[in-house]
């Protein structure tokens, strides 16, 4: 049986002008414009956040990024102004930057900000918690007229850190600060903190850099200063090294040529001199100091060897000179000087505090040390220092050193001492053929004493002279 509809019948279709319905589709209108309004608050935070992030990435400028900061802040989190201000090293607090619309509020917030920052530099010393202090003054200048609310940058150097604050600031008594706007704020304060670090790693590595330049360049003069050849000496073979613990170091060795007269140019040539000047120092510590003072005394002792002095006054000149500039470095100079007369085979010498170099004598087959009473140049200004004199026969061999050598640590701690380089040496005499064999073996054995993977903390200079069994001519 069929059903016949009623006349008059409500209709099934959805009746808008019911006073219920019209409010719920009113309600469903109001909350998908909030979704989409909340959707394009957080599509403009994103975007503004990426912006920030490629400045980070892109800008090689401090300042450039850091004049972002406060826009960038204040929008993602409706402020009417942002300010960004920094604590300096020394303790001094600046405004760095201010982002605000131009009007009376904008100057009153500047203003107030000004004068804050101001009373740091005017009383000179750095506040223990600055963002107490600018708390505590922005609330004075600026009273209930706005809403001001601060996050902390805080930079990692070797410990957390405050370097800055970011505030912001509303005059909409409605504002509120609420979780997501302080995380966001948060956000841009790290990434604030992030650039302030770059910049000072930056900047220490160009330093670094710069340094590092300089220390090759001081190097590169040092190791034109040292004898890049050993020279020919009538009846005498050498050998000498120099092996800096630093780039730059202390340690110093030259032969130098003494004529009795003006030389010819085929005398300089030759290296025919008269006599030769054998010197070996060093100068207490390390680095570009020690090597500048090296450098001078190098000058210095070249000067006076051509007046024709004994080795005793040519220390005691040197000492004289040096000692004003030394004085007051708590840096001294350990210097062994000698001549050698090929003619004669005698070597005079005199001795102001260092290692006493160890002579072989190949028909006793004895190690005498070759030493005289002196002090440190640069210690005492009237020190006298003695003189001494031997003849050399032919295969007697002589070995200067500094205390690099003798100072080496083991990996137990021991040193080499002299007692060891004796031995090794006495050794060396009797197995090996000429100076630079000898030199290669006591390195070789220093090398040993001290392990593969140790290294020497100082650094190490050998000369090793031999006289020859027949005489060189020319």
């Amino acid at each position: 049986m069929s059903r016949v509809p009623l006349p008059n019948q409500p209709s099934q279709s959805l009746d808008l002008d019911y006073p219920g319905v019209a409010t719920n589709v009113a309600t469903v209108t109001a909350l998908q414009e909030l979704v989409s309004h909340l959707r394009r608050e957080q599509a403009k935070a994103q975007d503004l956040l990426s912006s920030l992030s490629f400045s980070l990435r892109s800008f090689n400028n401090l300042n450039q990024f850091l004049a972002l900061i406060p826009l960038i802040v204040s929008r993602v989190t409706d402020a009417d102004a942002a300010a960004l201000i920094l604590f300096r090293p020394n303790g001094q607090v600046s405004l760095e930057q201010l982002y605000c619309h131009e009007g009376q509020q904008c100057r009153n917030i500047r203003l107030a900000l000004e004068n804050v920052t101001r009373q740091f530099t005017v009383n000179g010393s750095p506040a223990k918690q600055p963002n107490l202090v600018l708390e505590q003054q922005l609330g004075h200048l600026l009273g209930t007229n706005y809403q001001w609310f601060s996050t902390a940058i805080l930079v990692r150097n070797f410990e957390l850190h405050e370097r800055g604050r970011l505030y912001l600031f509303s005059s909409n008594p409605d504002y509120e600060w609420t979780e997501t706007r302080q995380k966001l704020a948060q956000l841009v304060a790290d990434q604030t903190a992030v650039a302030i670090e770059n910049d000072t790693l930056t900047t220490q590595l160009r330093k670094q850099e710069r340094i590092t330049r300089e220390l090759e360049i001081g190097a590169e003069i040092q190791a034109r200063l040292l004898p890049n050849y050993s020279p020919k000496i009538e009846g005498v073979a050498l050998a000498a090294t120099c092996q800096t613990a630093n780039q730059v170091g202390g340690d110093y060795y030259d032969f130098i040529p003494i004529y009795r007269q003006l030389p010819t140019s085929r005398q300089y040539r030759l290296n025919q001199a008269d006599r030769w000047g054998l010197v070996i120092g060093d100068v207490m510590g390390k680095g570009v100091p020690a090597g500048l003072i090296m450098t001078m005394t190098r000058g210095i002792l070249r000067a006076d060897a051509l007046h024709h002095h004994s080795p005793a006054e040519i220390l005691k000149n040197l000492n004289q000179v040096m000692y004003a500039d030394l004085e007051n470095s708590n840096r001294f100079v350990t210097l062994f000087y000698s001549e050698y007369d090929p003619k004669t085979r005698q070597l005079s010498f005199s001795n102001a505090a260092h290692n006493p170099p160890l002579l072989w004598r190949a028909r006793e087959n004895v190690i005498e040390r070759l030493d005289t009473d002196g002090m440190l140049i640069g210690l005492d200004a009237n020190t006298e220092y003695q003189e001494d004199k031997v003849t050399l026969s032919p295969g007697d061999t002589i070995i200067y050193y500094t205390d690099g050598f003798t100072d080496a640590a083991g990996p137990n701690g021991d040193r080499f001492d002299e007692e060891n380089l004796i031995a090794v040496f006495q050794e060396a005499c009797h197995t090996c053929h000429g100076p630079q064999e000898i030199l290669d073996y006591l390195f070789e054995r220093l090398q040993a004493f001290m392990g593969e993977r140790n290294q020497s903390g100082d650094d190490v200079t050998l000369i090793v002279m031999q006289i020859t069994p027949m005489l060189m001519t020319f």
